[in-house]
């Protein structure tokens, strides 16, 4: 192991670069993946690097960054919004947490200072794991992701007066009146410190840092307004530190305050990439920080407090997500989201021990369990998402299908989304009765609200088919979003009622060509319209006649429909075969477009070079051969 700085980057580095991917592809998460490349280079394993300890200051930054950008999003109204689940259910999160385990602290003989600081401990979760967990698992925007979202950021906001009441838990071992170890300052004054400096973040949020923000942004010089950027996140934390108060805190507060600002997702842009970088770092500093030794010399101990917090946390968080009134699938997010110990328990477990409230021989172990317990919540989310959601899911109880009155319809309707409401109420105004299904009960809810005729059904069900009036309608119209479900009501409306005519929409060429495969001739590839529209738009601003871009937009229609049916008899050949096919169906597409558009006179207006124009055009179309 070497103390060379540059050697100890490219073993960090090489380390996350070679663990994440691996870990992604297995579908384990980028976090585990840092946490795993930390306890293999770490003194336990290969020994490539000394504990995570040396590096955490500076990965902490990480922490400081993602809370600032969570700052960014919140904006004053929006915490408004939230204030329920944010002081509701996290407030009662963090304390039931922390009286349960001093409970538990104080039936096991540990003293009541001593359990209610390590109940404050194991109330924290990791606000960076879960938010990114939640974030790549499509959870975040739940109502389970929200509500975690709410009591992470409640439990950010306690860590303030955790770090004020830790000391005071301290008073048997001598006084200890100020807010951070090693203070010389009384109380009152650290107090006074503590408000001077949140009103300087405040106040400099409002009345410096916007304008100078304006000022750089005026410059249009990228790196001037990155760099002011990182050296407002750097500037708050040494701040926050002088105060000796939580970096994390004090740059989350600042994001509060630029949450309104106009250049919000500017600043958010330039931040993100190194608070991922430095993210990465501390997981696998925490990763190094594990002390295998401590867990071969008491496995029963450190695996009896992992097992007992976890669960502990998970019944505790389901309980209380209960009695706050969630339902059962966003119980089961927040109580999994939230089982591990966070990052702040690392500063308040090296707080507890400098201000004395506890001894090594508690936070040693602690370190490991925190470590092991935010190492193990990726395989929780792993859990959570294949077997524990799947299964409520199958437990859930169904929504019956709704009586359909058909009134024969001379039109049955699959699908009410985006196109299907364009269609069915231009039908309807037509005078044509629709029966409409739909299998998405929130749709159906609003719709029938809006006064829209709609069914929650199956389309899929043969019976309810013949229910809606299939038998002797004129025109099914198919307009399902997800295809393999789309197919399988084209195919079984083909097989029961050979007379009733599809009008079927595709959502791309893949799906086109295996509605044709089933015998539906009638579809409409669903963004061929507004394409071809778009740059129908986009040829009249740059000058192209109006009946002229019209004219080639029907014209590249003609050409792609009837290139898509040229490309119909290779489907299933082999993707050897498909390439080779495709190559020549594009080269003569784009070689009978350049023809079209080159050939055309007065392409512009009186007045424009109409031969260098075509000259341009045919170039262009022989380039991308």
């Amino acid at each position: 192991m070497t103390g060379s700085v540059l050697v100890q980057a490219v073993i960090y580095l090489a380390a996350g670069v070679l663990c994440v991917p691996v870990a992604k592809r297995l579908g384990l998460g980028s976090v585990l993946g840092y946490l795993i490349a930390g306890v293999l280079i770490g003194p336990s394993l290969l020994g490539l690097v000394g504990g995570g300890g040396h590096v955490m200051h500076f990965a902490e930054f990480g922490v400081v960054m993602m809370l600032f950008l969570v700052g960014l999003e919140l904006r004053p109204a929006l915490l408004w919004d939230l204030r329920r689940p944010i002081f509701g259910l996290g407030g009662m999160q963090v304390a039931g947490t922390a009286f349960v385990v001093m409970g538990l602290g104080l039936l096991a003989g540990a003293g009541w200072r001593v359990s209610l600081s390590v109940g404050l401990i194991f109330a924290m979760s990791s606000t960076a794991i879960v938010l990114q967990s939640l974030g790549e698992k499509g959870l975040l925007k739940t109502q389970g992701g929200q509500s975690a979202f709410s009591v992470l950021l409640f439990q950010d906001l306690a860590v303030i007066p955790i770090l004020a009441v830790f000391p005071l838990l301290a008073a048997e071992h001598g006084p200890a009146l100020s807010l951070a170890p090693g203070s010389a300052r009384p109380g009152w004054l650290q107090a006074l410190f503590i408000v001077g400096a949140v009103a300087l973040i405040v106040l400099s949020g409002r009345f410096v840092v916007r304008p100078a923000f304006r000022f750089l942004a005026e410059t249009r010089l990228r790196e001037i307004f990155t760099a002011f950027a990182l050296l407002l996140v750097v500037a708050i934390a040494a701040l926050m530190q002088a105060v000796e108060l939580s970096p994390a805190l004090g740059t989350f507060l600042a994001g509060v305050v630029l949450a309104d600002s106009e250049y919000r997702h500017e600043i958010e842009s330039d931040i993100e990439p190194f608070k991922g970088l430095l993210l990465g770092l501390f997981f696998i500093s925490v990763g190094a920080e594990i002390d295998f030794r401590l867990l071969l010399d008491k496995p029963l101990l450190i695996a009896g407090l992992l097992l007992g917090i976890v669960l502990l946390k998970l019944v505790t968080m389901y309980g209380f997500a209960r009695i706050f009134g969630l339902e059962k699938p966003a119980r089961v997010i927040t109580a999994f989201g939230l089982a591990q110990v966070g990052e702040f328990a690392f500063v308040l477990i090296s707080f507890g021990q400098q201000t004395h409230v506890f001894g090594e021989e508690v936070g040693r172990p602690l370190v490991a369990v925190v470590a092991l317990s935010m190492l193990a919540t990726p395989g929780l989310f792993m859990v959570l998402e294949r077997w524990v959601l799947p299964a409520l899911a199958a437990r859930m109880p169904q929504r019956s299908q709704d009586a359909v009155s058909h009134d024969d319809a001379a039109v049955v309707m699959a699908g009410f989304g985006r196109v299907g409401q364009v269609v069915g109420r231009l039908v309807r105004m037509a005078g044509y009765p629709v029966t409409v299904l739909d299998l998405d009960p929130e749709i159906v809810d609003v719709l029938r609200r809006l006064g829209q005729p709609v069914y929650y059904g199956d389309a899929s069900r043969l019976d309810l088919l013949y229910s809606a009036g299939c038998e002797n309608a004129k025109l099914f119209v198919l307009a399902i979003d997800e295809p393999e479900k789309s197919l399988e009501v084209a195919e079984l409306v083909r097989r029961h009622f050979p007379k009733l005519e599809i009008l079927a929409r595709a959502r791309n060429r893949q799906h086109y060509y295996q509605l044709r495969k089933i015998g539906i001739t009638h579809i409409v590839r669903e963004t061929l319209g507004s394409s071809l529209e778009l740059g129908q738009g986009a040829l009249k601003r740059l000058g192209v006649r109006a009946h002229t871009a019209h004219r080639i937009a029907q014209r590249w229609r003609e050409h792609d429909d009837a290139a898509l049916e040229e490309m119909l008899q290779f489907v299933g050949q082999g993707d050897d075969v498909w390439l080779t096919e495709a190559k020549k169906a594009l080269a003569n597409f784009e070689k009978a477009m350049a023809d079209e558009m080159g050939g055309r006179a007065h392409l512009k207006d009186p007045g424009w070079d109409n031969e260098s124009l075509r000259d341009e055009v045919n170039a262009r179309f022989a380039a991308n051969r």
